[in-house]
């Protein structure tokens, strides 16, 4: 702990990609082991908001544009391109409304997570429309203020494309894997999966659902609470604790698991 002031939470979003086939599973992907933040763990494909993720240009490239702020545009758009760079999802039409399904240029991937190219340039050489209004808000999470660094992350949900395939990056992301989210929490309490926390209880709240479009029908139900962790003292130690009006019931993680998440 610290008496320095609380970094300024960063602006990220991620994307629970949901498919019913073989059965009802979510796209985790595996980050590499020498990124900066959860390293070795298996994560939702996202990250931080980039400048050009708001750029105004993108409302003729957007399905649902009049119906978000600006915040929440840019969030969704930073969304669907952090998806975009990890897996090779691309959750976009053609603009006749039918599905894309062409797989996506791993060299254009890197080029856009690298920003040499714009990923609005890559979406009009595409001629396609993203789908901001096909991500349902899940939760929101904001990094306790006493870890080095700290994000302010939205989680949407969507239906992953039925055509498209994914692949990991190679580069943050070295593998990518549909389970089922009630597997990938017993495999994390095995030790066969590093989960971090946020993810963790993120994919216990999306096990509760039975299908993708069960899941989507509880996110829009359920009010959104904006989670930041709180440490508590215990008997036994320190635990963090998040609001029981969120959804996830009563939790009291220790404190101990958060710190170590923290390291690169």
């Amino acid at each position: 702990m610290s008496d320095r002031p609380p970094v300024e939470p960063k602006p990220a979003a991620t994307v629970l990609l949901l498919r019913d086939t073989p059965q009802f599973e979510v796209l985790m992907v595996k980050r590499h082991h020498q990124v900066d933040f959860a390293s070795d763990a298996l994560v939702f494909p996202g990250g931080k908001t980039h400048a050009g993720d708001a750029d105004p240009a993108w409302g003729h490239h957007a399905r649902g544009w009049d119906r978000f702020d600006q915040t929440q545009r840019a969030l969704r758009v930073g969304a669907i391109r952090e998806a975009f760079e990890e897996s090779g999802i691309l959750l976009c039409v053609h603009r006749d409304g039918s599905p894309f399904a062409a797989a996506c240029d791993p060299a254009v991937r890197a080029a856009v997570d690298a920003r040499d190219v714009a990923f609005i340039d890559v979406v009009r050489e595409l001629d396609v429309e993203l789908e901001l209004d096909a991500l349902g808000v899940f939760a929101r999470w904001i990094t306790p203020t006493f870890m080095p660094k700290r994000f302010d992350t939205w989680f949407y949900a969507a239906k992953a494309p039925p055509l498209q395939v994914a692949a990991c990056d190679g580069r943050e992301t070295v593998d990518a894997e549909w389970i089922p989210p009630a597997d990938a929490l017993l495999l994390s309490h095995a030790g066969q999966r590093t989960i971090i926390f946020p993810t963790r209880m993120n994919l216990q709240l999306l096990a509760e659902a039975a299908s993708a479009a069960d899941c989507l029908s509880r996110a829009s139900a359920r009010p959104l609470v904006t989670v930041m962790p709180q440490v508590e003292q215990r008997e036994g130690g320190s635990v963090l604790i998040i609001p029981r009006e969120a959804g996830y019931g009563e939790v009291a993680e220790p404190l101990a698991s958060m710190m170590g998440e923290a390291r690169p």
